[in-house]
């Protein structure tokens, strides 16, 4: 695949994983003018990711089962649609259903991007293209909430999903002209919709490669979110008393991570998958060392994040490269069973981190993200005999 083609893909998926982060620090504007408390502001937010559960079920696998062009060109055209919709609207009814769409096109678009990539590329350099596709991700992801902010304090919430909608526009015009055809596989195009789903669970049920990676991803993103969930609680608190916007500051490290993704997608075409594994699953345990130093030291907690985002990347798109390796006819619905599994353990991090904090503090937290990353460098130890060889 030509490296301009795979730079659009990676900044296509960046434009469009934003569109699912943006709503997050402009809750407080966007409970003084819809009238939600404080409390209930954050169903905002749920709107959104439950956009994006239904879109990994009911959408994304649509790319085995139609054109991946058009239909990529259509969920952005319906993406703008819905930013225009998020934009104007006048009552919390409407807010919530522009935002509960916005997640689901721009999950749909995330994914079917990163399934349409991997399925144009060939076998020998998958997984340096979606390394790079998913480099793009990590820095749409982390620029999102800035770029809000920034956008707000000049010219209102409101600001954010126009510039947003030109975004998808000037998407629209690039990819139009350079995305090549790409007709659903032959397996799948005799699929009904409903067949198409139920494989899905078919998939789920007998893919080991699917299975054991799936595991390991589940834990991976659990421990992101035991410590991104629960990171604010000290910081705000002194001795720190760090305001919202410092503390966001921590996340813009992880733009290091992109280059582990990016390096971690070529040893994977090279057979070195698991040796990737292994060394990015014993980093991340690692990575809670310098992190519990947090309360001594600011450049320990950095040191941390710097490790910790750079071994998830690496287990990220080593696990996309071999999930995508084991079936030539299913990237679309291999990467929805896939991000499944980030779903519940993005989950059950953060409820469990915030339980850690309240009863034991930033010691508790530690504890337990070093428990589930040394749970996952042991599972991934003992799943190499049954996971086929490179």
């Amino acid at each position: 695949m030509p490296r301009a083609m795979v730079l659009l893909f990676a900044m296509a998926c960046g434009v469009s994983v934003a569109n699912v982060y943006y709503a997050q620090p402009l809750l407080d504007a966007l409970a003084a003018e819809f009238g939600f408390s404080q409390a209930a502001v954050g169903v905002v937010v749920t709107a959104t990711q439950l956009g994006s559960a239904l879109a990994l079920v009911l959408v994304v696998p649509l790319g085995d089962l139609l054109d991946r062009r058009r239909l990529t060109l259509a969920q952005l055209l319906l993406l703008f649609a819905a930013l225009v919709a998020v934009g104007l609207a006048s009552s919390p009814a409407w807010l919530l259903i522009g935002m509960l769409a916005v997640g689901m096109l721009g999950t749909a678009m995330t994914q079917g991007l990163i399934s349409y990539a991997a399925a144009l590329a060939a076998p020998h350099e998958r997984g340096r293209v979606v390394g790079t596709a998913q480099a793009g991700v990590v820095i749409g992801l982390l620029l999102a909430r800035t770029l809000a902010g920034m956008i707000a304090d000049v010219a209102g919430w409101r600001m954010v999903y126009a510039v947003s909608a030109v975004l998808a526009l000037l998407m629209l015009a690039l990819l139009h002209g350079r995305l090549p055809h790409r007709p659903a596989d032959g397996g799948a195009a005799r699929l009904s919709y409903g067949q198409l789903l139920a494989s899905m669970a078919t998939l789920m049920l007998h893919d080991r490669v699917l299975q054991i990676r799936g595991v390991i991803a589940m834990l991976m993103f659990a421990v992101l979110n035991i410590f991104w969930s629960a990171l604010v609680l000290p910081l705000r608190a002194p001795p720190y008393s760090l305001s919202h916007a410092a503390i966001g500051a921590f996340g813009l490290i992880g733009v290091v991570g992109t280059l582990g993704a990016a390096k971690a997608g070529s040893w994977a075409d090279r057979g070195r998958g698991q040796w990737t594994s292994g060394v990015a699953l014993a980093l991340l345990a690692t990575a809670w060392l310098p992190l519990s130093l947090l309360s001594w030291s600011l450049w320990a907690l950095a040191a941390g994040v710097l490790l910790l985002d750079l071994a998830a990347q690496a287990i990220h798109v080593t696990n996309q490269s071999m999930i995508f390796r084991a079936s030539a006819t299913a990237h679309s619905r291999l990467v929805a069973c896939y991000m499944i599994f980030y779903a519940v353990g993005s989950g059950a991090g953060a409820v469990s981190s915030t339980a850690a904090f309240a009863a034991w503090g930033w010691a508790g937290v530690c504890m337990l993200g070093a428990g589930v990353s040394v749970l996952g460098l042991l599972f991934w130890g003992w799943s190499l005999r049954h996971m086929p060889r490179a």
